[in-house]
């Protein structure tokens, strides 16, 4: 059953509460065979799932490929995708036969990444995500992490986005990223319809709400991803073997983490239902964005956000916070 969609900003866009993230399916950090990459998609589009979320960084381009057969033969009406450009992949003159080392996916590293935030770079990189994804269009396309190339991205990148919204060739555009400030710097110089923020607001870091105080005053959307800030959130007991914004887990963040873990075990509320629910929590935001690679995975993120979070813990939480 689908849930009521959120449009991005002032465009025409409209993405479902709980975003599909498909970094694993390009094999994020191990190996994911195709029939449960296919089987993990199935699975979101039978909860309701109806917004999907992919880059040609996952993978080498595998995720875009997966997606998109995956994605064939549905509705197109009925769904949304969204990639990525600044980042080109061209052959790798010397390849070591791993991508993990380099960009953290299990696949061979026959292309390499390059970035390029220019206009054409722009054209170029959508070109070729079209082509992998087998679709004629995408709905959403975001700049990808050019923390290193702001000013480019701010004065090529973005504005050849606009360029393709103002001619209907994609119908939503933004930036997404890590950083907070640089982003409240795309939002105030740029014209984005959606920002999409990574582990920054979540249960356990709150960092981006000045981003999402601006985004409201100018009517920008945000899109909330990686809600488990990589994983410690994503379990009732978080583990100081976990992973945290993609490294170790500090130990000022695990034990504030535990500490909520506590707070939701005693109204008998699982943490991963409140790292999910929190985000969409805020008007601004519309759609809470996670990777999955199972669908159990999928379906209990679903069922989660469905019977949603009672008003006296929210008040819990926000205490221990």
């Amino acid at each position: 059953m689908t849930s009521p969609r959120r449009t991005l900003g002032r465009s025409t866009v409209a993405v479902s509460p709980l975003g599909f993230g498909a970094a694993p399916l390009g094999n994020l950090y191990t190996p994911l065979d195709e029939e449960t990459a296919r089987a993990t998609v199935d699975a979101a589009w039978d909860a309701g799932v109806r917004s999907f979320d992919t880059a040609p960084h996952y993978g080498l381009g595998l995720s875009e490929r997966r997606l998109g057969a995956a994605l064939r033969g549905r509705p197109r009406e009925e769904f949304t995708v969204s990639t990525k450009v600044g980042r080109l992949l061209e052959p790798h003159p010397a390849p070591t036969g791993s991508d993990l080392a380099a960009g953290g996916f299990a696949v061979p590293d026959t292309l390499r990444r390059r970035p390029d935030y220019s206009r054409d770079g722009v054209l170029r990189s959508l070109e070729a995500s079209l082509a992998r994804l087998g679709l004629d269009r995408v709905d959403l396309v975001l700049v990808h992490d050019p923390d290193d190339h702001m000013d480019t991205a701010l004065a090529e990148a973005l504005p050849a986005l606009a360029d393709l919204r103002a001619q209907g060739v994609v119908g939503a555009i933004g930036i997404g990223m890590n950083s907070v400030d640089p982003l409240r710097r795309f939002v105030a110089e740029g014209d984005p319809d959606v920002v999409m923020v990574a582990g920054r607001w979540t249960l356990l870091d709150r960092s981006a709400a000045p981003l999402l105080a601006e985004c409201a005053a100018r009517e920008v959307s945000v899109i909330a991803a990686a809600p488990f800030n990589s994983g410690l959130l994503s379990t009732d007991h978080p583990e100081a073997n976990g992973r945290y914004d993609y490294g170790t887990v500090p130990a000022p963040v695990l034990a504030r983490a535990r500490a909520l873990a506590a707070r939701c075990a005693a109204h008998g509320v699982p943490l991963p239902r409140a790292a999910l629910c929190f985000p969409l929590r805020e008007p601004v935001v519309a759609s809470v964005l996670a990777g999955f690679r199972s669908p159990a995975e999928v379906t209990s993120a679903a069922a989660h956000l469905a019977r949603g979070v009672p008003a006296e813990v929210w008040a819990e939480l926000e205490a221990t916070a």
